[in-house]
Formats: C-alpha cells, structure tokens, sequence
C-alpha cells in the first residue's frame, strides 16, 4: 500500500525541521534555497534581499553608500536609475559599485559634495530567469542649519502671569531634538507649571519669583550628523507688584513689560491649541501625540477623555505631566473625537481634538514565489489596504506590464495574476505596486519554471534517537519539480508503511506517534515524479527513559541540624545522565554547606533561609526528569545542653543466608551520642590473599541494618561495621565470623595489554595481571595468543605463570600482530579476552628521503621538499623527517674542525618544511633523513644552496672629527653584517637653525670603499645632522645619525674636542650686534678713558699709585678695573703681575688663551658670544667674571652640551 503525502497532518515544529523542508509544500509560497552542495544546478530568478530604505538621509561628512543585494542562479547582475533615468557610473569616478553586489559607494570624502547626489534611485538585478526592482530610494543629505540671529529683550513680568518662551528652531533634515537647558549645560526642571511643548517651547502656567535667570537656553540636537545648535539665551525676570514704584512702571515700554494680566488668581485658559477645537491627522502604525497646555493660577491639571468611546488601555501613555496623550500602534478604530480638561479651583475649560487617522498601504496578502513545472497552472495574489484604499499595479521584469511582452500562459485580473500551462518561457519575475497619496508597497515574487527529477536534502544514514512511547519524527526533505510523491519503507524486505500506524506529513516527514522498542531499525524514504525516482536510508533507536527510582521525600528539621534528600536516577546505559538540585526552581545557594555525593544532597547546619523545594533534574539528550520534596525548618526543641560526639560502634555481627556470590550482614547499632546516624560503612578482610588488610565494601543509610552482600569467589571473607554521624565515625565494630566463598573461574581478564618490541626481531607483550581477589580460584595463569595480523596463520598460544610479560623471538621486523591474553585457574577460563593489535621490534630506517629539492624564498627563508620514504623502508612508526643544514665556513673559520649543524624536525608524514633563520648572502648544504621509534635513517644526498643578498646593517660606527670653519670629516666603521656586496654609502644632512627647525637636506653617495669623507662649504657656527647608511644591490640597510656643529673663525675661543663618536662643538655665538651688549661696551669703553685719564694726570704728577691712593681707588666703583679671579674690580699698575691689556690682541694660533694672559671673557657676561668684535681696535681684549674653564669632553663647562643650548646660541 503507498503512503501518499496528506496535507491534512501537520506536526512538525519549525525547531525540528530545517527551513529546506518547506519546499516540498504546497506550491504556492515555495522558494528555492540556492544551496551550492545540493542544488549546484538549479536556476532561481533574482530575488532582492536587501537595500536601503525608502527614505534615506546620509551624512554628507561620510561616503554615501546604497545597498542593493540579491540573490539568484546564475548570480544576478546590477544597474541603476536616478531620478527615472539611467545611471551610468562609469562615467562618475565617485562611484564604484561592490563587486558581487550592487551596492554603490559614492565617494564624496576626497571630493565632491553630498548634494550633488541628492535624488531618487532605484535598482535592478537581472539574469536569464527574470529581473527585480528594489524600492525608490529617496537620498537626502542631513541638514543641521545654524538658528538666525536675533536680538532678544529682557522678558519682565510680574509673578503669577504665564509665559511661553519660543524656541523656533531651525528647520533640519531629520527635525532636531529639543530640549532647555543653562549655561551650565544642566537641564531646566519641568513640573506641572513649567513644561516644554511638542513643538519645543517652553510653558509657563504661572511664573514664580524663582524662574528669574538671565539663561533660559534653547538646544537643538541632530542627532545624525551629532551636533548641537543653540540658540540665544532669553533674560526672564520675575517682579511682585510691590517692587513696581511709579519711576521703573514709567520707564518700562511695551514689549519689556511682558503682559498686562493680573497676577492674582484666575481660572484655566489654554496656551496651545487655541480656540474650542482643532483637527488631527495620523497614519496608522504610528504614535498619536495629542497636547493641551493650561495657563492659570493656581496651576491647573489636564484630564483626557474620548466622546465616544474609552482609551486602549494597554496602548495608551501619558506624557509631560498628563499634558501629552499618546497611543501608540495607532489603526483606524482610534479616530474620533479627545477632549482634554485643563481644571483648577476656580473653574475648568476643554478642548476637543478630531482625530482622523489614514492609512498608508499595508500588506493583507503578499505576493510569494511560485515554482512550477511545465504545463502547471498557479496564481500571484497581490492584496493591500489603506485610506483611501491603494491602487495596484502590475510589473514584470521592472517593466509596466501593460507595455511588457505578452504572454499566453499570464491573465490578470485586479489584484491577482493567474498561470496556466506554464512553460519555462513563463520565467520571470513580477512586481505588485500598491500606492495612495501617503505611500507605496513594492514586492517582487517570481515565477520560476523548473522540470527536475527528485532529490532527497536529508543527510544519508542520518541516525535518530527516541525515548520509548514517544512521537519519532523522521526526515526526508526532497524537492522536484513536478511535486514528488513520497513513499516510506521499513528494513532491507522493503515492506510499505501504513497510513493506520504512521503519519506522513506534507514535508515528507515519517512520524511515528507512540514509537515502541521493536520500531528500531532503518528506514528508506522514495520520491518519485514523472522524471525520475531518488531515495534515502535513516537509522532510528529507542531508547529507555529516565526513571526517578528514588526521589527526595518530604523533611522537618530542627534549625542547626543536617537534612538528606535521595534522588536515584535510572536510564537508558547508552546515554549518559547529569543531575542537577534546585532550590524554588532556582540554583542552589553558593555555600559549602550544600554537598552533593552522587545520588544526594546534604544540608548542614540547616537555617530558616533553607526552607523551601528542592527539585532533583537528571537530564540526558533526550529527555529529563524531575521530583521534588518540602524542607521545613523548626526550632529546636529547648532541651539539656546534649553531649555530642562520634557514635558508638555497632555490635552483633551475624551472617545468615550464605550463597555461592552473596550473604547477608546484619548488626546492632551503638549509642548515636546526640547526633543521628547517617551511614554505616561495611568493611571486609580478605584472610586467604591480604589477611590484616581491611576494604571498603559497601555503605547503607543510617536506618538500615542489614545489607545483602555481593561476594566474589574463592574469598575468605571477614567483615566489620562502622557508623557515621555530623561528628564523625565510630571505631570499628568487632570482625564476624569467617566466610570463604566457593572457587570459580576468572570473570575478568588482564587490562592494559600490549605489544611493542624491544628489539627488530621479537614482540613483548605486556599486560596488567589480576590481584588475588581477582582471581576467582587457584592455580592463576595467562593464556597468551598471537598471530600475524595480514597472515593466514593460526593462533600460536603458551600458558604462561602468573606474570605480567611474556617475549616472542624471531618475530620479522615491524609487523603488526594481533594479540590476547585470557586469564584461567584451576577451574577454567575467564570469558574471551579482547583482541589487541601490537607491532613487532623496530629497526632504523633503511631508505633516505629522495628527490630533496630546495626553494630560496627570500634571503632568510627557504623551503624544502622531499619524496616521502615508502613505509616499508621506514621499519617502524613514521615519527616524521629531519632536516640537517649547515652554513659553508669562510677561509678564516675553515680550519675549525666543529661545523655547527642546525636542525629541524617535521612531524608525521609532511613532505616539505621550511628553513628560517637564515644568513643572507650564505652558502648552505642541507640533508634530509626519516624518523622513526628507533632512530634516524641515512641522510639523503647533500643539497647546497645560496641565500641572496639582503640589506646590510647599520655602520659600526660614526665620528665626526676635525670641525672647521665649514667643514667636517666624517669617519666610520663599515657595517658588521653587510649581508652582500656593499655597494655604496648614502649620507644625508641637514642644518639645524635655532628655533630647531630642519634646513634642506642634502643627499650624498659615498663610495664604498671610503671609511672617511670631508664636507666642505659648510656654513660657519650651524649645527648639522646627519643620516648615514650603507646599501647592497637588495637595498639600504638601517642608519646611524650624529649630529655635530662647525666652529668660528674668531679668536680667544678652543675648539672643542670630539670623544665617544659624538662631535660636540662650540657654542659660541657672535652677539655683537645684540643691542645690550653694544651698550655694555660703551659703558666699558667710557670706563677705560676715564681710568687712562686719572692715570695720566697721576704720572703729571710723578710715581706710581701709593698704597693710600690704590686703597681709595678700590673704594670707587667707578674706577675698579676687573680682577681675573673672582670677577670683581681691581687695581692697574705697571707691575708684572698686572700687565695692562694690548690693543688689538688676539688669541694664539693654537686658539687657547694663555695662563699669564687676562682669563677673562666677555663671553661668560653674555650668552656665551665671543670675546672678540671690532677688527680696527675700538674695542681691545677678553674681559670675564670668571676664569677660563678646563674643557670636559670638548665642552666648555660643566654643562652637558644639547642642541637646544646649541642653537640659542646661533644669535
């Protein structure tokens, strides 16, 4: 009997069928997934599935961007219209289009300007089967105008009047937020009296002394290009009719004196809307936004009430104090007529707003894809509403369809199309257009035309897992065109399921309602149509469900005390439960006192919180389980202070019913001492194989007290009982007597059993032998069994005593054999053991790597391959291949007997690695070997390759030596890894002036045979940097810089000198023409002839200076020459100690001055200038406040010479 698809039946959830399914639905609304594994083949028109939307504003600061994304086979292709005309964007080079999209990008951010691009867009996708229109795109860019400016009055007015504050903001693109704020950007509080408009005023019911403020600021947020404009702040001044004497009432004018209303208390008026009643309009979806705003004193309060009917409750929101009524998700049952009631004491008034909500066009039916074969029939229905009602459209391929080619399969009539006989002409795509005056739907749905046979989407052999006497939903997604028939098959005889057990739903899917252990098995899933038959193979097992066999049961505890909840989970033994404990269905609290051991949990020094339900969860991936139990938590009942301690041990030991494999223990409890017993723990000593040795056996709850026993055989067998409370566990009880168990064989052979060789020619097979208690009877022995495991050989078997190891010789090497151990005693043997694969010995490799082949990837990097070794020549497990390289040693190095070899090592079976590291500009032999558990083969034959070149190092060095009036020498070291042939120098330099700002740089080859290099035509007293690298035919390696400065060609200041490859130079700076240095020297200059005067006069009148004279000279500051120690004033005398200065001296050639001659420098006075100005004499000498200092390190002080001093010494 054929099981054929009934539409009737209906079961699948979404969760548990894949999106692929529905295509086998009815075929309407089918839609075709382009899956690239199962339908390579399949051609789909285009299909949009995504674009911008229809209004969209841009920010004219970013590259404007228009989605445009679709899907289809063969992949679509894209093009534009702009404001109803083609778009051709090869001729804009703004615009590109995302390649495998139709995405533009505009790129206005190097040029250009949003504007330009403002308009309506639309776009198309297109291949053979049809093409489809996105929606138009209407791009405007985002607008945030500045406000006008304005010349705002002082508001002045008295207390109680009302006030509105006009915002006006400007109009932008989207409409800014608004909001009032001060100049200290802090919101202005709002309340029932003061509040702010929907259209952005701010509302002033009655006014109060503390409105006054002279920044009440209007704000306007565009939030889309993220910024705030602000208006001018507005003065508001708040006076009481007593401060209003007749001079300021006189002098105020019309427009200072905000209002003529009284101030005393007066009835509600409406400040917005005006008049008894108004109108509103709305479209349906959005938020209606009503507002009514009182004046009054004191401040009324707004009610909302409907004429004729009630507001929605659960739509409708109050704002701004009850000022504003919003409904939000508006439809056309919410026109009518609102009345707001603005109420104080002293009256009411209301007005009543008519609302009218229209309607854009909304969908009631889309139009979907339809997937036909030739000579189907099938509609398109295309269905909307609004207010007023949409008129529909048709399109197909973007095209009106009343001017579209004709096509005899197509008839439409209003809002559907309908197809009969199609063909695969038929194919295209058509687009519903629903429009009124407030907006437009656009759809496409295609219509695709396809004749294949049928293939099955389910996975093959997919295995699925049901808990017994559940529903068992079984996959067969398929898709064909004409729709398949489905049929269903049970086990390899091929008998047809029927309809009065299963279930076959419209997606294919095979249920089974109550699946039972015996519905186990495979079963086969056959589509047919007229073109052709395909079929599929599922697994299913059922599995059995998770029982709570013992479940927590309901507790009262005394507080402090420790409570016990049991929850003994059993389930299926291929699935693999977890359990879980929740408290009120939620986890449990973080605390130690909660334990969980296996199938409980304890709760410790239980409180008042831990009352409540605890739920024990055993999940597995099928199904779970639950059951719960109540804690009640009481108050302890007022006794003696108790003694608590461990309990005493139990007593009366006594075995009865003794069988071959159980007995069973019962026992006595002892004294609990205050604390109940929770556990036993039974003990046993086996006398025959460990006497004195004592083990675990079993626990039992603290209730029980007897235990059926579980024994192995050929035991003698002594127990012994303790207790266990909160306090602790007792000491042992006494042991029972004595109870030997009958002999039988092993019921369990050796573990861990292996084979590996210890040497090429035998095979050591090793195991971990059973302990006594295991051993079930006398007379323990191994049964060891091998054989070839790719031989026609039979078992070779020995009898081996009990040991762990057993060795067979004269094994080949490295030969996989199959290998057992089975355990007997003196009564048989143990179940058939496993059977384990081993390898006989290994020995090295005997075949080297061929065909070694060496890539130079760089001048650091190379890559090496190889042909891998057959596995026969590797005799052992393929531990991978090893890759010896070494570099050729130079003629100075080659007498070393050691050649440092490196080594790399690549894992497994890879046949080609690479060699980093390496030198450029190197010769390199390398050789290749396999690896296996033994050790290295032979290396296969020496390759030799050569690194190329590579850019040098930086030079080892660089000194600048010898600096003159414009020249420097450069010398240096030549770079300690040139990495290749050098083959020239490169030196850049620059001036630095004194404001450290870099001159023109200067580029210079140097040969590269050169160490040294004189620049010449260098400007005097200027500091220079320097840039200096070395370069190989591969480029030009790092740089080294210095920086160093020339001297002056003037005298009394040393040249510095250059240490530690740094040049350091003079600071000297000429400042002659510095206009307080020019007024120092007149000074000095009007000094030195009136001293030439007195001494004059004194030689008039004979002798030198008496001791009298030169002591008042000294008392005259006038008159005190400079002494060259300390920079104080002295005495002049002809005396050799005091030489009077020479006109015109200048410093030696050496450019050092003398110790006997003056020490003094005008330099140390100043800026570190020169001693020396005028070359005709008019000034004569070094004058200093301090003597000349020792040069350190070519500087001339103790100042750590910087090129900041440097160049604020260029004056």
């Amino acid at each position: 009997m054929q099981l054929k698809i009934m539409p009737k039946k209906k079961r699948l959830s979404a969760g548990r069928v894949p999106l692929i399914l529905f295509l086998c639905q009815m075929i309407s609304a089918l839609e075709v997934p382009l899956d690239p594994k199962l339908l390579e083949d399949l051609l789909q028109p285009p299909t949009i599935t995504q674009q911008s939307p229809k209004d969209y504003i841009i920010d004219p600061r970013e590259n404007i961007v228009i989605q445009c994304e679709a899907k289809g086979k063969p992949p679509p292709s894209f093009s534009w219209t702009r404001n109803g005309t083609h778009f051709d964007i090869d001729k804009d080079p703004l615009v590109t289009m995302k390649p495998g999209s139709g995405t533009l990008i505009i790129n206005i951010m190097s040029e250009g300007k949003a504007e330009t691009y403002e308009g309506v867009y639309q776009c198309t996708a297109r291949n053979e089967r049809g093409a489809a229109i996105s929606n138009n795109i209407v791009v405007r860019p985002s607008r945030s105008p500045l406000w006008t400016k304005e010349k705002l009055e002082p508001i002045i007015l008295r207390n109680g009047q009302s006030l509105v504050l006009p915002c006006r903001p400007p109009v932008g693109l989207p409409p800014p937020i608004i909001f009032w704020m001060d100049n200290s950007f802090q919101r202005l509080p709002q309340s029932e009296r003061v509040s702010q408009g929907l259209n952005g005023d701010l509302y002033f019911s009655n006014v109060l002394p503390e409105d006054t403020r002279e920044d009440y600021i209007c704000y306007a947020r565009f939030n889309h290009t993220q910024t705030i404009q602000q208006k001018q702040p507005i003065s508001v001044k708040v006076i009481s009719v007593d401060e209003l004497n007749d001079t300021i009432a006189a002098n105020l004018s019309d427009t200072e004196f905000y209002s003529a209303k009284s101030s005393r208390e007066r009835p509600p008026t409406f400040l917005t809307p005006e008049g008894n009643a108004s109108n509103k309009e709305e479209l349906r979806g959005n938020v209606l936004s009503l507002e009514c705003i009182a004046e009054g004193l004191p401040t009324p309060i707004i009610y909302w009430i409907k004429e004729d009917g009630i507001l929605p409750i659960n739509r409708t929101f109050y704002k701004n104090f009850k000022k504003t009524l919003q409904i939000i998700h508006v439809s056309e049952a919410d026109s009518g007529n609102y009345q707001c009631i603005a109420k104080n004491a002293l009256g009411a008034i209301h007005h009543t707003i008519s609302v009218t909500v229209k309607a854009a066009p909304y969908w009631i039916m889309a139009p979907q894809n339809l997937v036909l074969s030739p000579g189907e029939d099938g509609t398109l229905i295309c269905r909307a509403n609004g207010k007023p009602k949409p008129r529909i459209s048709w399109l197909t391929n973007g095209v009106p369809v009343e001017i579209a080619p004709d096509d005899p399969s197509r008839k439409i009539d209003g809002d559907t199309i309908i197809f009969s006989n199609v063909q695969e002409r038929s194919s295209a795509v058509y687009q519903c257009n629903a429009s009124n005056e407030y907006g437009y739907l656009l759809a496409n749905a295609f219509v695709n035309v396809l004749a294949e046979p049928p293939r099955i989407l389910t996975p093959t052999h997919t295995l699925y897992q049901v808990i017994a006497n559940r529903p068992a939903l079984l996959d067969c997604a398929f898709f064909g065109s004409p729709l398949p028939t489905i049929e269903w098959f049970k086990g390899a005889k091929g008998s047809a399921l029927h309809e009065d057990i299963y279930v076959l739903h419209e997606n294919g899917t095979l249920e089974i309602p109550v699946a039972q252990k015996d519905s186990t098995g495979t079963y086969t899933c056959v589509a047919r149509n007229k073109l052709g038959m395909a079929k599929n193979e599922v697994h299913l097992e059922i599995k059995d469900p998770t029982r709570i066999i013992k479940q927590p049961e309901y507790a009262v505890v005394q507080r402090g005390n420790t409570v016990s909840f049991e929850c003994e989970v059993k389930h299926d033994h291929t699935l693999i439960p977890t359990v879980i404990w929740l408290k009120d269905n939620s986890e449990l609290p973080s605390d130690e006192r909660f334990t969980i051991d296996k199938d409980h949990l304890v709760i410790a020094d239980v409180s008042d919180d831990d009352s409540g339900t605890y739920t024990c969860v055993a999940n597995t991936t099928l199904d779970n389980v639950s059951a719960s139990a109540v804690l009640s938590v009481v108050a302890p009942t007022p006794t003696p202070a108790p003694v608590y301690d461990v309990p005493n041990p139990p007593f009366d030991l006594e075995l009865t019913n003794p069988l071959d494999k159980s007995v069973q223990l019962s026992w006595t409890p002892g004294d609990d001492n205050n604390s109940p017993i929770t556990k036993f723990i039974i003990e046993y000593e086996d006398t025959m194989h460990e006497a004195g040795l004592w083990h675990h056996h079993a626990e039992v709850s603290g209730t029980q007290t007897t235990a059926q026993l579980k024994l192995s055989p050929y035991v003698n067998y002594s127990f012994r009982v303790m207790a266990e409370n909160s306090i602790g566990r007792s000491l042992p009880s006494e042991a029972s007597e004595q109870y030997l168990t009958k002999a039988a064989e092993p019921d369990k052979n050796p573990t861990a059993v292996e084979g590996l060789g210890s040497e090429p020619d035998n095979l050591v097979i090793t195991w971990k032998p059973l302990n006594g208690f295991e051993s079930n009877g006398p007379g323990l022995q191994y049964k060891v069994s091998w054989r070839q495991k790719d031989g026609d050989d039979e078992w070779t078997s020995v009898v081996v005593a009990n040991v762990s190891k057993y060795i067979v010789s004269g094994t080949p090497t490295f030969v996989p054999y199959l290998i057992k151990v089975q355990a007997l005693n003196d009564v048989g043997f143990a179940p058939e053991p496993a059977v384990v694969m081993g390898h006989s010995g290994e020995d090295l490799p005997m075949v080297a790597p061929g065909n070694v082949r060496v890539t130079v990837v760089n001048s650091t990097l190379a890559e090496v391959h190889w042909d891998p070794v057959p596995l026969k020549s590797i005799r052992g497990h393929l531990q991978g291949y090893r890759i010896y390289y070494w570099k050729a040693q130079s003629p100075s190095k080659r007498n070393r007997r050691h050649i440092e070899k490196k080594i790399l090592t690549f894992q497994g079976s890879k046949t080609h690695g690479m060699l980093p590291g390496l030198e450029p500009f190197s010769h390199y032999t390398l050789n290749v070997r396999v690896v296996n558990g033994k050790g290295e083969g032979p290396a296969s034959a020496d390759q030799v390759f050569n690194t190329p070149e590579g850019v040098p190092s930086a030079p080892s060095s660089l000194k600048i030596v010898n600096p003159t009036l414009d020249s420097l020498t450069l010398e240096w070291d030549p770079p300690s890894h040139p990495n290749g042939i050098l083959t020239e120098y490169t030196l850049k330099y620059q001036p630095i002036n004194s404001t450290h700002e870099l001159g023109p740089l200067v580029d210079l080859k140097i040969p590269a045979n050169k160490t040294r290099w004189t620049l010449k035509n260098l400007n005097f007293s200027t500091r220079y940097k320097f840039y200096f690298y070395a370069q190989t035919s591969a480029g030009s390696g790092s740089q080294i810089t210095e920086e160093a400065v020339t001297t002056v060609d003037e005298a009394g200041i040393p040249p510095p000198d250059v240490g530690a490859g740094k040049a350091m130079a003079s600071r000297q700076v000429d400042i002659a023409t510095q206009g307080w240095f020019i007024g120092l020297m007149c000074a000095v200059a009007l000094l030195i002839l009136i001293l030439l005067i007195v001494c004059f006069i004194r030689r008039n009148k004979g002798g030198k200076y008496p001791v009298k004279e030169k002591e008042d000279a000294r008392a005259d500051p006038e008159i005190q020459p400079m002494k060259e120690d300390d920079g104080t004033f002295g005495e002049y005398s002809d005396a050799e100690d005091h030489k009077p200065l020479k006109k015109g001296s200048r410093t030696p050639s050496d450019r050092t001055v003398k110790k006997e001659d003056s020490d003094d420098s005008l330099v140390d006075y100043g800026e570190g200038v020169n001693g020396q100005f005028n070359e005709d004499g008019s000034f004569i000498g070094q004058y200093s406040g301090k003597k000349e200092k020792e040069p350190a390190e070519g500087n001339e002080s103790s100042e750590a010479p910087s090129p900041v001093n440097a160049m604020n010494s260029f004056v």
